[in-house]
């Protein structure tokens, strides 16, 4: 799945959006759909009526006697996804897009999104509220400049700034006359009251031991053997991400929405655990799980959820250093520790830690992968029986896939909102329908799929083209040349410790070659029944360096406006590479198991290590997907499997003997074991 951020912090869409650039429309300068000038004014019917909601919260600007106060679209832990009980900046403004900062003035109410959103956003917002087509916190402080007197003070909730944004902001008023002000209570919660929704009350509960690959305690002990050798010798690692404290104690349980976490934080130190959240939704077993009743240090403590900040600032004022993850500590944690005390990584330890796999945990991905499969390719075989038929839209279609998954073992519901896309509105990289806005498939478009599961043992993450009817020319070059990018990058074999970026373009080459291109990043890492979009994994700037056991996916895509859209995802894991000469190199080997569209691959684009590389993909899809669906008796599901993944030939896809095909340099590609 294509994301601007990739699951990162929210301040990172600036930073990895316009890597390549989100197309700018060519109606930049367009107006608003909107007329505020006329009166009364004209809106959509989509718009949501804020004047209660901003009068209100401008009440409580005079009661905190502030000029403006910013309202971010995160939450405390810099989630990709939000609870429902944390999307402010939608309830203030109506607009419900997944990226946009409000800023509310005594006079004026701004909204500051990207392009993907400026359509949606005029739409949703009445004539309260302004929209500018820009991101960032520069822009932003610029217009505070503007907008609020010298000596004016602009709130915000520390909370729900990271520190790269709060430094933004301060550096952009220093020395204006305006002051940035810290208030931990967060006002639009003020004015929201009782219709907020509730905090979620799910039980939070222990993975099995047969789907974790160490114990916590292990995991405890490996993180605390890293600050020991670590040589500011810190005292203490704060853990604030939610997939950070999922992971380091094999719980999970579904506060936010495609993902198994719940609200937390952690305070690690070297002879204490302290976890910070709502101890009434652990059982007695789980408890007893946690050794929540002793003190020693392999011992949990539970401490309430909203006590982290004075627990962390009361353990700061002792001889200690706190080793902290920036990319996702907020201000709200970070302006109660002094700076001498504080150790600094862009990343946590459980981070990067976490990143890498070990052989347990790769299996269990593995195994998730083959079922997923086989939901996938249940999915394409009853599309290719009812899309004829007229009866499929894209809605429909998504609901199916799901249905599918959620008959797969362990299966715990979607990794993300899946993006069922027909002709033209796949060419929207983050197109989801919806009940009453969707099109029909048709076997005269293109459809694609970016779908993924939640299972006890691993997150799916995959997309698909299809085209059922006779693809133009352009669309099966397009499509070959987006499968060419996905093939070269997953055959690459480089040096240990490359960073991802420096390998990006091999994706992009094959359209590059012919002055093609997308607009989106080309893969990020995936977690264990943790988050689809797993930082800091994948081949975007502020990723880490590749090494041995860390999964991504790779999926490249093009995008004609207006047409169609194309895009081919894998997941893929780093194993290390044979080579002829002695060194320590990796490779990828895919994981994804579903063939790609024959109708779409112009093989006379494909050089013989292309064809060569696929025929041997396919033939490892047919060894491991083939058995699991002759062993549930889906026997058209392994007919049409057989079909899509017999041999491709430079002459025509017809019979060629695979075992020509298969060289020692190919397994070298793949990877795969049987």
């Amino acid at each position: 799945m294509p994301r601007a951020h990739w699951g990162c912090c929210p301040w990172l869409v600036i930073l990895c959006a316009y890597a390549w650039g989100y197309p700018e429309p060519a109606d930049l300068g367009r107006e608003d759909v909107r007329n505020c000038s006329i009166n009364p004014p004209y809106l959509p019917v989509t718009v949501v009526n804020t004047t209660v909601r901003l009068t209100a919260l401008r009440q409580q600007l005079q009661t905190q006697n502030l000029s403006a106060y910013i309202i971010p679209d995160t939450d405390a832990h810099m989630s990709e996804y939000l609870g429902t009980a944390d999307k402010r900046h939608s309830w203030i403004t109506g607009f419900t897009g997944s990226a946009g900062t409000a800023v509310v003035t005594m006079e004026k109410a701004t909204l500051w999104t990207d392009s993907r959103y400026w359509t949606q956003a005029e739409r949703q917002m009445d004539c309260n509220w302004e929209l500018h087509k820009q991101v960032g916190a520069t822009p932003i402080a610029t217009w505070l400049l503007t907008e609020i007197p010298a000596g004016g003070r602009v709130g915000f909730d520390p909370f729900l700034l990271s520190i790269d944004s709060w430094n933004s902001y301060d550096l952009a008023l220093q020395g204006s006359d305006r002051q940035l002000v810290s208030i931990t209570v967060n006002l639009v919660d003020l004015v929201w009251g009782s219709e907020r929704p509730v905090l979620p009350s799910q039980p939070i509960y222990a993975l099995q031991e047969a789907f974790t690959g160490s114990t916590w305690q292990e995991k405890v002990s490996d993180i605390r053997s890293q600050m020991q050798k670590h040589s500011k010798a810190p005292t203490a690692v704060l853990l604030s991400s939610l997939d950070e404290t999922a992971w380091l104690f094999n719980l999970r349980s579904s506060d936010i929405p495609y993902n198994p976490f719940f609200y937390s934080y952690t305070l690690l130190t070297d002879s204490a655990i302290r976890l910070f959240a709502n101890e009434s939704r652990f059982s007695s077993e789980t408890l007893t799980y946690l050794n929540s009743s002793c003190t020693g240090s392999m011992c949990v403590q539970l401490e309430d959820y909203n006590q982290v900040r004075d627990s962390v600032q009361a353990y700061a004022s002792g001889d200690v250093r706190i080793w902290i993850g920036t990319s996702y500590t907020t201000y709200g944690i970070y302006e109660v520790i002094p700076k001498e005390k504080l150790v600094t990584d862009t990343y946590s330890p459980v981070m990067v830690t976490k990143a890498v796999k070990n052989s347990k945990e790769q299996a269990l991905l593995k195994a998730s992968h083959v079922r997923d499969a086989v939901a996938v390719i249940r999915y394409l075989v009853w599309l290719e029986k009812n899309v004829p038929k007229g009866t499929v839209d894209e809605f429909s279609g998504a609901e199916m896939v799901e249905k599918f998954r959620g008959e797969e073992e362990f299966s715990s519901g979607p990794s993300f909102e899946t993006i069922s896309a027909s002709g033209l509105n796949a060419a929207l990289a983050h197109y989801s329908p919806t009940k009453e806005l969707n099109r029909k498939l048709s076997t005269d478009e293109m459809y694609l799929l970016d779908s993924g599961g939640q299972y006890w043992d691993g997150t799916t993450d995959i997309t698909r083209t299809v085209h059922w009817g006779t693809p133009s020319a352009f669309q099966k070059e397009a499509y070959t040349r987006v499968l060419i990018g996905n093939i070269d990058l997953s055959r690459l074999v480089f040096p240990a410790a490359t960073s991802g970026r420096l390998m990006e373009a091999f994706a992009r080459r094959a359209l590059w070659n012919v002055g093609l291109n997308y607009g989106h990043g080309t893969g990020h890492g995936i977690g264990n029944f943790l988050g689809v979009h797993e930082w800091p994994v994948g081949f975007h700037s502020s990723a880490i360096a590749m090494d041995k056991g860390m999964f991504t996916s790779i999926e490249p895509g093009y995008y004609e406006d207006g047409e169609f859209g194309i895009r081919i995802e894998d997941v893929v894991l780093v194993v290390e590479a044979e080579t002829k000469y002695p060194g320590t190199y990796l490779t990828f080997e895919v994981v994804s198991l579903v063939p790609y569209d024959r109708n779409l691959i112009d093989v006379s684009l494909l050089s013989p290590e292309h064809l060569q590389y696929l025929n041997l993909y396919y033939q490892t899809i047919r060894e491991k997907v083939g058995p699991e669906l002759l062993r549930r008796q889906l026997l058209e599901e392994h007919e049409w499997l057989q079909q899509h993944t017999e041999p491709l030939s430079a002459r025509a896809p017809g019979p060629a003997s695979l075992a020509s095909l298969l060289t020692a340099s190919a397994l070298v590609i793949l990877g795969w074991s049987a």
